[in-house]
């Protein structure tokens, strides 16, 4: 038999988990890199850029547009590596409070 209130009260555990998984978003970071590691990016679980670390042998009037390609490169690859790691972290924080239900990906909740 289905019990309502003891369904009321996991809906309510995964909510003060979400919250608690998107609050430790702001810590994880990752760094992606293009150019053989000459340009690097690190972004948060939020999606936002942190740093951007040129290699100074890039550094030259000519190579402009070379460094602003490889700077979005690598911000798109720092970026996709958040985003992996923020799913991993929901799924991190509800295991085992809700069924494992297949196609239920609670990491696009947010």
């Amino acid at each position: 038999m289905f019990d309502m209130m003891k369904m009321m009260g996991k809906v309510k555990e995964v909510q003060a988990k979400m919250k608690e998984a998107q609050e430790r978003l702001e810590f994880i970071e990752e760094t992606g890199e293009a150019g053989a590691g000459m340009v690097k990016a690190t972004v948060n679980g939020k999606k936002k850029v942190i740093s951007i670390d040129i290699d100074e042998s890039l550094i030259t009037k000519d190579d402009k547009d070379m460094i602003q390609d490889l700077t979005v490169a690598a911000i798109n690859n720092a970026m996709d590596k958040a985003d992996i790691r923020a799913k991993e972290e929901i799924k991190n924080s509800t295991d085992g409070i809700i069924p494992n239900i297949p196609g239920m990906d609670l990491g696009g909740m947010f």
